[in-house]
């Protein structure tokens, strides 16, 4: 067995799971839905069928105070039951396990109605909460217990109870959102008490054959968070009360320390759940930036924990398992940690999905059936949307011929894999690679699709993906050596000075920016990454904080911008705030409201608010967007076969691969 460690079965005494991974909590949008429980029990029959070990759901609230948002969902009545039952019956069938994890929001309530221990406001919400009153605090707790016992009513196998990720649990436990004066605040035993009365309700109302999950917040990583001696002391004490499994939880929601997203390195965390594991007897669950199945391995291998929580990589890639116990690890669809269809979507209140998969969370709705009439179809370049179409289509039947102008594949993606902390995006090349050889794809590098190709081959229908070209911006001194794109940049084919201004400060001139200047991938060297974020693995300071590393500019770097709108403000929704925050690290000059002059022996000639300004730069970066690449279309368009446009060359506004590989999935549905 290739992975023996991951695959083996877990005893919890009262029942036992088939493997160590457990499918970590997401909200997908599906709870709030008409018809969404339907989506949803699809959703998780298929990654029950993929071979978890168990399965937990998005946060619930165990009563109406305790939503994320007004019209969010919670378990506390009798009649919400059975939409539960549909879940838990599909999984059930499916040979899977599930809990349903109870999360009340705190001051995290995207609403007027919020409770907390203190009337504090978040920094991530508009709204201040009122301070729970001895009373509201009881009848939370009662509102805890009875939303369990209505969960395993529905059928759910046990429950995971959210004390971490500066929900409302772990508002109590903290100082820093725990100002009262009261039997539920004060000192530590005080503070932790709300959590221990939660999971004693719970077994006392489930009995003792029903799991019960509590996410531990082992990482606050915020100012005023617990201490190390306070993490072990609450472990041992949910222990003693009944936890089944004590799941770790990374940083708060409010925290200025990356997690989750891709540049944070694999498995960055494991450390702090190794440090628990000799303080307590009950399993414990690493997570956080955990992807494949070998960093898995390695971390129940060494152990490092019991058990492996992986979220994202299942809206990735549903039969993770499956494929990792095959041997067929490389036609694991992985998870680059983008944020931008799942994190990004549930923050702005719209369905989640996945970048990679854009079937996640639309199982009833994208689906591949055998093509009726196989066709053959030529497919014009080898980036995500081309890939992606041509893996899907040829998976239902039809023959598919993918041209390639280049001598390899991935398009825009062998640009983003170049900047510092976006290396997953190798893995999303690696698996359409991999899938295109499974499906029988034929591949044609260095090859020009041209329209006597069409004619002589009896092509069918033609599907245009040769994506975009670099914008050209012409002004005086423009056509210099020294000013040039961010494409010969990160292909290496022209020397960077070291006094740098990049036109245009979309999520290109960010990537730039980080590109030219780190030095090298803190990513891949994870001691290095924690110092550079404050990370105090030694836990010498509360929430695990510590003062940041600041590491000797390598170029100074200009940032520039037409708009007078704040930097980055189109970014990613849960992603933006850090590229601004790398740009800081790096001591980048950020201007907005400029325009450009011309460039020359003494630099970048610009104007700021009318005021005429040069900078003294010897380079140039182009990063003001691009065009579509439909050097072709006519061409393509005179052979009067049915010609599609899928990617960039439809739509070249910012780079977008959530789109360019949902075209390319939803045509190859359709044909």
């Amino acid at each position: 067995m290739l992975f023996p460690h991951l695959l083996k079965p877990l005893d919890l005494g009262f029942t036992q799971l088939k493997n160590r991974v457990l499918m970590g909590s997401m909200h997908t949008g599906l709870e709030e839905e008409r018809g969404g429980f339907e989506k949803l029990a699809a959703f998780y029959r298929e990654r029950a069928e993929g071979g978890v070990g168990l399965i937990v759901t998005g946060g619930i609230s165990p009563n109406l105070r305790g939503r994320l948002a007004p019209h969010a969902s919670q378990l506390s009545f009798p009649w919400q039951v059975s939409r539960h039952r549909i879940v838990t019956d599909a999984v059930h069938e499916a040979g899977g396990k599930i809990c349903m994890q109870i999360l009340h929001a705190g001051r995290y309530g995207y609403h007027p109605f919020s409770l907390a221990p203190s009337a504090i406001k978040a920094p991530i919400t508009p709204f201040k909460p009122s301070a729970m009153s001895s009373r509201q605090v009881k009848g939370t707790i009662k509102d805890y217990a009875a939303s369990a016992k209505l969960a395993r009513k529905a059928g759910y196998d046990g429950v995971e109870v959210m004390g971490s990720e500066g929900y409302l649990i772990n508002q109590f436990i903290c100082a820093r959102t725990n100002k009262r004066t009261d039997e539920w605040g004060g000192s530590f035993e005080n503070r932790i008490r709300f959590s221990l009365e939660i999971v004693r309700a719970i077994r006392a109302t489930v009995g003792t054959d029903f799991i019960i999950i509590f996410r531990l917040s082992m990482l606050d990583l915020v100012e005023d968070g617990s201490n190390w001696d306070e993490v072990v002391a609450l472990a041992k004490a949910l222990e003693q009360a009944g936890v089944t499994i004590i799941n770790t939880g990374i940083g708060w929601h409010e925290a200025r320390v990356p997690t989750i997203a891709t540049s944070v390195p694999r498995a960055a965390f494991a450390w702090v759940t190794e440090r628990l594991k000799s303080e307590v007897s009950v399993p414990l669950v690493a997570t956080n930036r955990i992807n494949t199945p070998e960093i898995a391995e390695t971390i129940l291998a060494s152990g490092q924990a019991d058990m492996v929580s992986m979220a994202r990589p299942f809206l990735a890639d549903p039969e993770f398992v499956n494929k990792a116990a095959a041997d067929k690890s490389a036609l694991i669809n992985t998870c680059i940690g983008c944020n931008q269809a799942c994190l990004d979507h549930t923050f702005k209140m719209q369905r989640a999905t996945c970048l990679v998969n854009p079937r996640a969370c639309y199982e009833t709705e994208i689906t591949f059936n055998p093509a009726q009439q196989p066709k053959k179809i030529a497919v014009m370049g080898a980036g995500p949307a081309g890939m992606a179409f041509s893996i899907y289509a040829a998976g239902r039947g039809h023959k598919v011929v993918l041209f390639e102008a280049k001598s390899e594949v991935g398009g825009q993606f062998n640009l983003a894999r170049k900047i510092p902390g976006k290396e997953e995006f190798n893995e999303t090349i690696r698996y359409f690679t991999n899938q295109m050889q499974e499906t029988g794809v034929e591949l044609r590098l260095n090859t020009r699709l041209d329209a006597s190709v069409l004619n002589d081959e009896d092509f069918d229908e033609v599907v245009i993906a040769s994506g975009v070209v670099p914008r050209a911006v012409e002004l005086p001194g423009f056509d210099s050596p020294r000013v040039v794109t961010y494409q010969q940049v990160l292909n290496g084919d022209v020397e960077v000075g070291k006094k740098v201004a990049l036109i245009g400060a979309g999520g290109i001139g960010f990537d730039m920016a980080h590109f030219l200047g780190e030095k090298g991938s803190s990513t891949l060297d994870p001691k290095r990454w924690r110092d550079q974020w404050g990370i105090d693995e030694a836990y010498e300071h509360r929430g695990g904080l510590k003062a940041a590393v600041k590491e000797p500019a390598e170029r100074t770097i200009y940032l520039l911008q037409r708009k007078t709108t704040p930097m980055g403000k189109g970014l990613g929704k849960t992603t933006g705030w850090i590229h601004r925050a790398v740009a800081k690290m790096h001591g980048v000059v950020q201007m907005t409201g400029v325009s450009y002059e011309s460039f020359d022996e003494q630099g970048l000639h610009i104007k700021v608010n009318d005021e005429a300004k040069v900078l003294d730069v010897d380079t140039v970066v182009l990063c003001a967007g691009q065009e579509s690449n439909r050097t072709l279309l006519s061409e393509m368009e005179g052979t009067g076969k049915p010609v599609h446009l899928i990617g960039g060359v439809d739509v070249a506004a910012e780079l977008d691969a959530k789109r360019a590989i949902r075209q390319g999935a939803e045509l190859a549905m359709r044909m």
